[in-house]
């Protein structure tokens, strides 16, 4: 059987399971009372792992949490198709299939082979882990016009092999590789 955690022990980036289903803590607030007698209480800012919504919910310093059964692995990015996105499971070499609802914008980022994280939860895959930076090649850009720099404008609109528009640094061309964030979607350098 799965340790259970008390709410007061719940800290940032800890996993924990209620009612049924997976959550990531985002935020703690614990509120002690000074009355004599009065409960603490710990409000959590959490994510569901199997919708993505975010809320915050205050529990009972007593309460109670099963540890969810989640693990994590390493996948290869084949191809997308109408029954969602597919990967292959490095260790097993197994297809994992993901709707196309679990993985957000992920699409974006994403070229075939790219290795990324699935996390599953009870055995069944429910989303994925982006790495912090890709590599992308510039598909379309304006050219860098010189005298732009005087208006303090150094950026300019860029649209990448995967469909993605981001804004680079004027001296960036077409065919050049470069490294975004996923998470903020901006530029990160050339690679």
């Amino acid at each position: 059987m799965a340790a259970l955690i008390d709410a007061i022990d719940i800290k940032r980036k800890m996993y924990f399971e209620f009612e049924n289903a997976p959550y990531y803590c985002l935020d703690v607030e614990v509120s002690t009372p000074t009355a004599r007698g009065g409960q603490t209480l710990v409000r959590l800012k959490m994510r569901n792992l199997l919708t993505r919504a975010v809320f915050d919910k205050t529990f009972k310093a007593s309460d109670k949490f099963k540890e969810p059964d989640l693990e994590t692995v390493e996948a290869s990015y084949l191809y997308s198709d109408n029954d969602g996105s597919h990967f292959m499971d490095q260790e097993s070499f197994e297809t994992i299939t993901l709707a196309n609802d679990k993985l957000g914008d992920a699409l974006e980022f994403l070229l075939e082979g790219a290795i990324i994280k699935i996390d599953k939860f009870n055995g069944n895959p429910i989303g994925l882990q982006l790495p912090e930076k890709v590599e992308l090649a510039v598909a379309y850009t304006e050219p860098g016009v010189r005298g732009n720099t005087a208006s303090g404008a150094v950026t300019k609109h860029a649209k990448l092999e995967t469909g993605l528009e981001i804004r680079v640094p004027f001296f960036v061309e077409v065919g050049d590789k470069v490294k975004v964030y996923t998470e903020t979607r901006e530029f990160a350098g050339r690679a």
